[in-house]
């Protein structure tokens, strides 16, 4: 089993993604929904998708790593000019009553989603080989074992290239109080569905239908909904994970 500390994925570069094109409508600030300040105290949404390298020779392996994560960087904002709440940061506001806070989501005070390249020496078969997840898979993802009311301070959405000996690992990591499971996936769906797609049209700018439309947790223009808080939420203490084995079905390993 992998456990060496030395394979965890080594960050090579990272940056930030901004929508490609900004609406008026998507300056105003959005209100959490009553679930999503529950769900402040709770982790980001994590999952993984695992590829083989291309099995061709001609291709060279930092060719084909440069052309990925440009497409990928391309997709993503486009993807976010859907999906454009997941480009902001949350931020907090007291009420008239002084004991609550709102928390809503600012798009306009923030660099936009996270996006890394990071390296690690294991191959597909060290993560599809084992009966178990190895816990080095953990450093596969941005905000591994970190809780939504760090939102305030780090991206909601954050997308880990993580290049392997033979293969690619796209680690994708969600902030849980904009969005559920269903709403998780959906946006994955909707960034393969982009990056699969070749279609441009004016100044190179690519727009995109999807085949169906975005959808994340109840957020809000207008009502406000707030909390009682002796301090802001932000200030939560982080919730330590115990370290729990995993069985392989939580990556999906497919060939590119």
């Amino acid at each position: 089993m992998v456990s060496s500390s030395s394979s965890e994925a080594k960050i090579i570069s990272q940056c930030f993604v901004k929508p490609k094109t900004v609406s008026e409508t998507s300056k105003d600030p959005y209100n959490l929904s009553p679930m999503g300040h529950v769900m402040l105290s709770f982790q980001y949404i994590q999952k993984g998708l695992l590829f083989l390298k291309p099995s061709d020779g001609a291709i060279k392996s930092q060719d084909f790593m440069e052309t990925l994560l440009q497409k990928l960087k391309d997709s993503l904002a486009t993807a976010l000019v859907h999906f454009y709440l997941l480009s902001g940061r949350l931020s907090t506001s007291k009420t008239d009553d002084a004991s609550s806070y709102s928390v809503f989501v600012d798009c306009n005070n923030s660099p936009g989603a996270g996006f890394i390249h990071a390296k690690s020496d294991l191959s597909v078969g060290d993560i599809v080989g084992s009966k178990y997840v190895p816990l080095v898979a953990q450093s596969f993802f941005d905000h591994h074992n970190e809780v939504n009311g760090q939102g305030h301070t780090m991206s909601l959405l954050s997308i880990k290239v993580t290049e392997l000996v033979d293969g690619v690992f796209i680690g994708l990591s969600m902030n849980h109080s904009i969005a559920d499971g269903v709403s998780f996936w959906h946006f994955f769906s909707s960034l393969s569905e982009i990056f699969s797609s070749q279609e441009t049209i004016d100044n190179n700018i690519k727009l995109f239908c999807l085949k169906n439309p975005p959808i994340l947790r109840e957020v809000s223009t207008g009502s406000v909904y707030s909390l009682p808080f002796s301090e802001s939420p932000k200030s939560n203490p982080r919730f330590q994970t115990p370290v729990l084995k995993e069985r392989g079905c939580s990556i999906s390993h497919q060939k590119q």
